[in-house]
């Protein structure tokens, strides 16, 4: 019952964070640049809900309460939903779909680049978490879901590439990343190893 409670608290809180989110926005409430203000409150939520997607494993190991994974893939999902909003706000708000300025971005700054490759990963990750998807990759699943490492740190290389200058945020995110990622049982190398013999087989 109370892990039911803890999927609909998932479920609730990241739906309502991110409806707040655009209410500021479009009630001038997010400081002097509204649209500055929706792109780093959602791409900063999409990270939040990664790392805490991330967080899931070993904290169900250290409880010892495996239902508590329950909560994994709702989180997973909102990351991506919220990384989705983030390039979305970009874009829309901020670009205001120009495409050919659009491209000047792209080529003139590679974190964007870095930053698109994170979310594609999450879509992925996204689109392969439904059930006749997982059933039908099999034991490859495990490996394409391993991509959830690399997004991680994709998405923290955009952040600190995306400020100007050195500030302390995402140097925090970045060893939090790190903390994270030490968490992992099997060392990133030989998972590495392990994803590419499994999707070459």
């Amino acid at each position: 019952m109370r892990f039911k409670i803890l999927q609909l608290l998932v479920h609730g809180l990241s739906l309502t964070w991110l409806g707040w989110a655009y209410y500021l926005g479009f009630s001038d409430q997010l400081g002097g640049d509204p649209v500055e203000g929706i792109i780093h409150y959602t791409g900063k939520g999409a990270l939040h809900l990664l790392m805490l997607t991330l967080l899931v494993a070993p904290l169900s190991r250290w409880l010892k309460q495996p239902r508590l994974m329950r909560v994994r893939r709702p989180l997973g999902l909102y990351s991506a939903l919220w990384a989705v909003a983030h390039i979305s706000n970009y874009t829309i708000f901020d670009l205001q779909f120009d495409w050919p300025l659009i491209v000047s971005e792209l080529v003139q700054r590679p974190y964007i680049i870095v930053g698109l490759t994170a979310l594609l990963i999450l879509l992925v990750l996204a689109v392969t978490s439904l059930p006749q998807l997982v059933r039908k990759l099999g034991r490859r699943w495990r490996a394409v879901h391993s991509g959830i490492y690399l997004a991680l740190v994709l998405a923290c290389v955009h952040f600190w590439w995306s400020v100007k200058g050195f500030e302390l945020e995402p140097l925090i995110y970045g060893l939090a990343a790190v903390v994270l990622l030490s968490f992992k049982r099997r060392p990133l190398w030989r998972l590495a190893v392990r994803v590419h013999k499994t999707l070459t087989a």
